[in-house]
């Protein structure tokens, strides 16, 4: 199913962009990570191992309705985390 690995490399980007906007936002201030910069670190890789869980489901009735929602999941979890980022 290509939706699917499209699913999964768009999960992989997102979120390993906003862990690389931390590092750029470490490089930029204190050129060390904070307890804050880690923090986001540990929730964004929390939030792609949940996701690719779901992905990774097997026993769904709707698959087409339950890949919507990972999606819509996603772009909630990456806004969230793109917030906190904006916050430090």
């Amino acid at each position: 199913m290509a939706n699917v690995k499209n699913l999964k490399k768009d999960i992989n980007y997102v979120l390993g962009d906003i862990i690389e906007a931390v590092y750029l936002y470490e490089l930029t201030t204190t050129g060390k990570p904070t307890d804050a910069s880690n923090a986001v670190i540990d929730e964004a890789i929390v939030t792609f191992d949940a996701l690719i869980t779901k992905v990774n489901a097997k026993k769904v009735e709707n698959k087409k309705a339950h890949f919507k929602q990972i999606n819509v999941e996603l772009e909630q979890a990456a806004n969230q985390l793109v917030a906190k980022i904006n916050a430090l």
